[in-house]
């Protein structure tokens, strides 16, 4: 009988917490997303849609802002999985490499910019959790895994894309 009070107990006390959870989002994450996703698509319509454009028609022909200015504007204006579409700027042999750059840099987007890549923010959330726990500071944390995202991406976009040129070499022998 005591077990049969304990679990009624509990089992109303998961949805409370639920509950609790939800509301929080409510109130946190879900205002300041929209706040943020008003904000870059404000600054993208006062720029202009055009400019946007050919600044990263421009930035594709160099190694280096291909695999850091164009990933970081992709994911922050379109955001995932959208911004895959900025691969239509690149070179075909450079596709591979350009994907590889923008997945490499869902994840630590999401400590400043939440909005971009949500599937991810519960994931950023539990880490936050530790460290915040461990008594350091969570913008700290963001910031950290935003620049180290840059250099993983760049890293990363070049790798990939030596070797899909390499490849691509072998396979016209």
């Amino acid at each position: 009988m005591q077990f049969i009070e304990w679990f009624g107990t509990n089992f109303i006390g998961l949805f409370e917490a639920g509950g609790k959870q939800f509301m929080s989002f409510m109130t946190g994450i879900i205002p300041l997303l929209i706040v943020l996703l008003t904000f870059t698509y404000s600054l993208i319509a006062i720029i202009g849609e055009e400019k946007i454009n050919r600044a990263i028609e421009s930035s594709a022909k160099h190694m280096i802002l291909r695999y850091t200015v164009m990933p970081i504007l992709s994911v922050l204006m379109l955001t995932n999985p959208m911004a895959y579409t900025f691969g239509k700027f690149v070179k075909e042999e450079e596709k591979p490499a350009f994907y590889d750059a923008v997945v490499s840099f869902l994840h630590p987007v999401t400590g400043l910019f939440p909005y971009a890549n949500a599937g991810e923010l519960f994931v950023y959330l539990g880490i936050a959790n530790g460290v915040m726990e461990a008594g350091y500071d969570q913008g700290s944390l963001a910031v950290r895994y935003f620049l180290c995202g840059i250099v993983v991406m760049f890293v990363r976009g070049v790798i990939t894309e030596k070797i899909t040129k390499f490849l691509i070499k072998r396979e016209q022998v």
